[in-house]
């Protein structure tokens, strides 16, 4: 914004504040689309039966996936931005996404397909932490230099400090009934069914076996 443009919206008695904007932008527009391409890839995965392909190796993965997205917002929604947190969060995009990778890589070594619409739902569960992450490190350029600088000369960089502004109980109740009902219901039953597919596979491949090793005596006795 240049400085004539800066006048004018002062003159016009419109105050720009970059950082509440962007403050509102975190908690009120990206975070709750979050749960979007989560609810749209839970689809992708039971569409294409997830149970009877990668099965439950793959269905823990997106719950690791999920655990390093969520314990760092859950901490950045409580505690201050410092060195320990942005350690915590810039650790936990670069896990998520070479877990990412693995997860991928699991799909397509179980010859489930991943169809392009999935892919294309994966871009925006990578790259959306990533737009979180930038956002914060902007917002609290000074937590950045500290963690530069290793927190030297700020006693409260590598401890989990409260808000000094708390968010109010209704928003993070918001939150919480969200991530329950677009994230652990969803997943949880995707585990689940992956869970009991597993059991009835391998319980229809041990009888399998056992018939086939009862055949096979009865043949050899009558060979007798």
């Amino acid at each position: 914004m240049s400085t004539d443009q800066a006048k004018e919206i002062s003159a016009s008695g419109v105050t720009v504040d970059v950082g509440d904007a962007t403050t509102r932008y975190l908690l009120y527009g990206l975070l709750p689309s979050w749960f979007v391409p989560g609810v749209a890839d839970w689809a992708m995965h039971r569409r294409t039966r997830i149970e009877e392909t990668a099965g439950t190796r793959e269905s823990l993965i997106h719950s690791l996936m999920m655990a390093e997205v969520g314990i760092p917002i859950a901490l950045t929604l409580r505690y201050e931005v410092n060195p320990l947190l942005l350690s915590v969060q810039l650790g936990g995009a670069a896990v998520h996404e070479a877990t990412a990778l693995w997860d991928v890589r699991t799909a397509v070594d179980s010859e489930r397909e991943v169809k392009p619409v999935e892919q294309h739902i994966h871009s925006f569960l990578e790259s959306l932490p990533f737009a979180a992450l930038a956002s914060l490190m902007c917002l609290h350029a000074d937590q950045v230099k500290s963690l530069l600088r290793g927190g030297r000369g700020d006693p409260e960089a590598w401890r989990l400090v409260p808000r000094r502004r708390p968010l109010s109980r209704g928003y993070l109740a918001g939150i919480a009934a969200a991530i329950g009902t677009c994230v652990l219901l969803p997943y949880g039953e995707e585990l689940l069914r992956c869970v009991r597919t597993g059991r009835r596979n391998r319980k229809k491949e041990k009888n399998a076996r056992s018939d086939a090793a009862r055949w096979s005596a009865a043949r050899s006795g009558k060979g007798r």
